[in-house]
C-alpha cells in the first residue's frame, strides 16, 4: 500500500516536472469556435439588410393595384351611390373640358376673322404724311427697292358725304392705283375680278362702292352716286362744298357693315383733279400715305422703320394694324381669358364628385384596406391605389371631353347649326380655329385639377389604424 501511494505520487509530481496540463485545449478551441460564429455572423448581417430592403423595394405590385383598381371602379350593387357618383365626377370632367376646348375654338376663330377683316380693310402696315408736303414717289421707289418681298400701294385720301335723295352717309374716298391695290386687297380684287383695271385707271370718276351702302341707296352698276368733299369753292358770295357726281363702277363686300358704308375708292387722277393737280406731272404727285401688304407685319414694321431711317424724307408716321384696333383686340383677349377662368370652374365643380366618391369608397373599403395593411401593403402604396383611383376618373373623363369637342367642331364645321347675321358679324357661321398652345393649356389645367382632387382623399386613405378597424370591426 506505502509503495503503491508513493508512485503515484511519483507520477504526479513526473507530469508536473513535464508542463503537462490537464484538458485546458479544449475549452480554448471552443471560445475559439464561438468567436469565428460571432464574426462569421456579423459578416453575413449587411447581406441580409439588403435582402430585406430589395424585398420592401420590390413590395410594390402593379398587377395588385390594377386589379383592386378594376375592382373599385366595377358597378357597386350593394352601395350604387358610390359608382354613381364616380359616374358623374367622369360626365362632369368630360363635358367640362369638351366646352372649354370649344369655347376657345369659337374666341380663336372669331378673333383670327376679325384680324383677316381688319387686315383687308385696315391694312397690316400703313405710312402716312405727317406733313402737308405729303409722301414723294422718290420714297415710295426707294421703299420697293429695299423690301421687294413686301406689297405697295400708294393713296390718296379725302373725307366726303354721299347723298342719294334724302339719304347720306359719310365717309372716306381713297384715290388708288388700281392694278397696286388689288394685288395687296383681297376684297377689292373679288369686286373688280372681271374689270379691266387699265380702264378704271383712266377712267373719269369713277368709283366703287360697298354692298351695303348700295342696299341703302339702291344703287347699281353704272348708276350716279352724288359726293360732298370737305374743300370749299366759291359760288358768288359765299364758299359751298365741292360736290361732283361718280358712276359706281364696282361693288365690294368686306363682311364689315362699318367698312362697306363708310369706304370708297376712286383713281388717282379723279382725286388729283378735284385738287386741281395738273394729272400730266404724274411723276411730282405726293401721296398721302402708302398701304404696305405683309405676312408678318409685328416682324416687317422693323424692317420698314430701319428702311425709311436710310431714306431722306420729311415727317412721316409709321403703325400697324395691331395700333389701329389695339382696344378691341385687348378687349378680345381679356374676353378669352375670362372666359377660360369661369369654364375651368366647370371641371373644378366636377372635381368635388371625385373626392367625395373616393371618400365614400374609403369609407366603405376600411376593412379591406386594413386587410391589405396587415399583409404587408405598405402605407405609400394605399395613397398610391387611391390616387390613382381618382386619377383614372378624371384622365378618363379629360379623353371623353376631347372626343366630345372633336365631335362637336366637326358638326359645326359641316352643318349650319347656329347661323349669325352677317350684317352684325360679317359672317354667317360660327369660325372655329383651335390653338395648339390653347388646347394644351385645358389639358394641363384639368389635369393639374384631377390630381390635386385625388390627392386628399388618397392622403386619407393611407392614414387608416389597421389595428384599430380590425379590432372594433
Amino acid at each position: 500500500m506505502a509503495r503503491e501511494s508513493k508512485k503515484k505520487v511519483q507520477k504526479l509530481e513526473g507530469n508536473k516536472e513535464d508542463g503537462k496540463k490537464p484538458k485546458a485545449p479544449k475549452k480554448a478551441s471552443g471560445t475559439k469556435n464561438i468567436k469565428n460564429t460571432q464574426t462569421k455572423t456579423k459578416t453575413t448581417q449587411p447581406p441580409l439588410k439588403n435582402k430585406e430592403s430589395t424585398q420592401a423595394k420590390r413590395g410594390f405590385n402593379p398587377a395588385l393595384i390594377v386589379f383592386l383598381l378594376r375592382k373599385y371602379l366595377s358597378f357597386d350593387k350593394s352601395q350604387p351611390f358610390i359608382s354613381i357618383t364616380a359616374i358623374l365626377a367622369f360626365l362632369g370632367v368630360g363635358i367640362g373640358v369638351m366646352v372649354l376646348v370649344v369655347a376657345m375654338a369659337i374666341m380663336n376663330g372669331l378673333s383670327e376673322e376679325f384680324e383677316k377683316k381688319l387686315f383687308v380693310m385696315n391694312y397690316p402696315i400703313n405710312v402716312f404724311a405727317a406733313s402737308s408736303r405729303g409722301i414723294s414717289q422718290d420714297v415710295l421707289d426707294s421703299l420697293q427697292e429695299a423690301l421687294p418681298d413686301l406689297g405697295f400701294s400708294p393713296y390718296l385720301q379725302m373725307q366726303v358725304i354721299a347723298k342719294d335723295g334724302d339719304e347720306v352717309s359719310a365717309g372716306v374716298i381713297f384715290g388708288i392705283d388700281f392694278k397696286r391695290e388689288v394685288e395687296i386687297n383681297s376684297v377689292l380684287k373679288e369686286a373688280l375680278k372681271d374689270k379691266n383695271l387699265d380702264l378704271l385707271n383712266t377712267a373719269r370718276f369713277p368709283i366703287i362702292i360697298g354692298e351695303n351702302l348700295a342696299q341703302n341707296f339702291m344703287l347699281t352698276y353704272d348708276d350716279k352716286l352724288s359726293l360732298f368733299f370737305t374743300k370749299l369753292a366759291p359760288t358768288g358770295f359765299v364758299m359751298s362744298p365741292l360736290l361732283k357726281r361718280f358712276d359706281v363702277s364696282g361693288i365690294f363686300s368686306s363682311g364689315l357693315r362699318a367698312y362697306d358704308m363708310g369706304y370708297f375708292y376712286t383713281n388717282l387722277d379723279s382725286l388729283l383733279a378735284l385738287r386741281g393737280i395738273d394729272t400730266n406731272l404724274a411723276q411730282k404727285i405726293n401721296y398721302d400715305g402708302i398701304h404696305i401688304y405683309s405676312t408678318k407685319p409685328m416682324e416687317d414694321i422693323n424692317r420698314v422703320r430701319l428702311a425709311l431711317s436710310k431714306i431722306s424724307h420729311p415727317a412721316l408716321g409709321l403703325e400697324g394694324w395691331w395700333q389701329q384696333n389695339g382696344n378691341f383686340f385687348a378687349a378680345m383677349a381679356l374676353e378669352k381669358r375670362a372666359l377660360f377662368i369661369v369654364l375651368m370652374l366647370i371641371i373644378l365643380m366636377a372635381s368635388l364628385n371625385i373626392i367625395s366618391s373616393l371618400l365614400m369608397v374609403i369609407m366603405n373599403r376600411r376593412k379591406e384596406i386594413a386587410l391589405l395593411l396587415s399583409m404587408g401593403f405598405s402605407v405609400r402604396e394605399v395613397k398610391r391605389l387611391f390616387f390613382w383611383l381618382g386619377n383614372t376618373i378624371g384622365f378618363s373623363g379629360i379623353i371623353l371631353g376631347l372626343i366630345l369637342s372633336s365631335i362637336v367642331m366637326y358638326v359645326l364645321k359641316t352643318f349650319p347649326i347656329i347661323s349669325l347675321p352677317a350684317d352684325v358679324y360679317g359672317m354667317t357661321r360660327l369660325p372655329l380655329s383651335l390653338a395648339l398652345s390653347d388646347l394644351v393649356l385645358v389639358i394641363v389645367g384639368a389635369v393639374v385639377i384631377v390630381c390635386i382632387s385625388s390627392y386628399y382623399p388618397s392622403l386619407r386613405a393611407s392614414k387608416i389604424d389597421a389595428l384599430k378597424v380590425l379590432r372594433n370591426e
